[in-house]
């Protein structure tokens, strides 16, 4: 049986990771507060990020950028988009 979190994103039980994404305390709190559905949406909107605004992981400043946004995002406020993204569930086909 999979493991449970009441997840911050969602504010409900789901599905819980099902190891911490990061070393130490910060992948601690991931795990014990985010479920596996806002995560994978987390690391489609992150890749997007990543790509857009040509971040490079190596430069602490990218890594700070990503990780304020992870925060923005798991916390249900206003992340920064990436230009010209249409969600496919917006598409209105004729």
């Amino acid at each position: 049986m999979a493991n449970t979190v009441f997840c911050k994103k969602y504010q409900k039980e789901l599905e819980g990771l099902e190891r911490a994404p990061f070393p130490g305390a910060r992948g601690q709190d991931v795990i014990a507060t985010v479920s596996k559905q806002a995560w994978q949406e987390w690391q489609t909107l992150q890749t997007m990020l990543i790509n857009e605004k040509q971040l490079n992981m190596m430069m602490p400043e990218s890594r700070k950028y990503i990780m304020e946004q992870m925060d923005k995002f798991m916390n249900n406020e206003p992340t920064d988009r990436v230009t010209g993204y249409v969600d496919p569930s917006d598409i209105v086909e004729l």
